[in-house]
């Protein structure tokens, strides 16, 4: 929905065939994506590339048509073609999938290069992930750490969790924990629920900053409310072990409860364990 936004603002900023991209913009704001997409052929079909990126966007998501991933394809291709960056983004993770096209990794990283020196944050973290899987690209961790810093100072969070993973670990970059411990911050403040854990293991480990189990258990709490696992068995220990917070046997039960319904086995045994207790 804020790609198609984003992609009607510019097309009717840039003086394209108003009356028809104004009838378009419309139609899909109240929900007549039929509509939506007659308009948009017809822009795209008078070589309003942007339109196309517009277009392929419906097709991708089913949208006024029947989806089909091919013709989405086509679209993004006319659209990149004529310089619609973001539909280069798009054709990236296309390619990268096997979605609609045969499976490319080197024209995904080419495809992503171009977004990201485009500014685009979401290319550049994935092109990072193609250096550091080595697909398309040889496996580069600097060149990877390069690309998701660019893509954190663009507030793509997600970059900024794994950008602090690769300083805790020492992977193309020297391992600094307070780097990481403010990558994490950054993450966790913009709601990537895995900054949230990480830092709280470096608040629970003392690695980059002062050892405080307190301030472990709150960002624990905050990861296992958004659905990681690890955080709520962690939290369930520390209340089992009483650090940083109360002793509570059945609050610890309880988190491990929340992990072993999510999958977790050392949750589910850490649950039984206090339940053939009593607790």
């Amino acid at each position: 929905m804020k790609k198609i936004i984003f992609l009607f603002v510019v097309l009717l900023s840039v003086g394209f065939s108003k009356d028809l991209l104004q009838l378009g913009a419309e139609a899909y704001i109240r929900g007549d994506y039929k509509t939506t997409v007659e308009q948009f052929e017809k822009t795209c079909d008078s070589g309003y590339v942007d339109s196309c990126g517009v277009l392929g966007i419906l097709y991708m998501n089913g949208q006024g048509v029947k989806q089909d991933y091919n013709k989405a394809a086509e679209l993004f291709k006319k659209a990149c073609n004529g310089k619609n960056i973001e539909s280069c983004s798009i054709l990236g993770v296309f390619y990268e999938s096997g979605q609609g096209v045969k499976q490319d990794y080197l024209k995904a990283a080419e495809l992503y290069k171009k977004a990201c020196d485009n500014n685009f944050p979401e290319s550049c973290h994935n092109l990072g992930f193609l250096y550091i899987n080595g697909q398309g690209v040889k496996k580069d961790y600097l060149k990877a750490a390069k690309l998701l810093e660019k893509a954190c100072d663009g507030n793509y969070f997600e970059s900024c969790y794994n950008l602090g993973l690769l300083y805790t670990n020492n992977l193309g970059v020297k391992q600094d924990y307070h780097k990481a411990v403010k990558l994490f911050e950054k993450a966790c403040d913009g709601g990537d629920i895995k900054g949230c854990y990480n830092l709280g293991v470096l608040y629970n480990n003392g690695q980059g900053l002062r050892q405080d189990h307190h301030k472990a258990a709150e960002l624990y709490k905050k990861a296992c409310n958004g659905g990681n696992i690890k955080g709520c068995y962690n939290l369930g220990a520390l209340y089992n072990n009483g650090q940083g917070l109360r002793q509570n046997y059945h609050t610890a039960k309880e988190y491990f409860g929340k992990a072993c319904d999510l999958g977790d086995q050392n949750g589910c045994d850490a649950y039984k364990k206090l339940n053939e207790k009593g607790f």
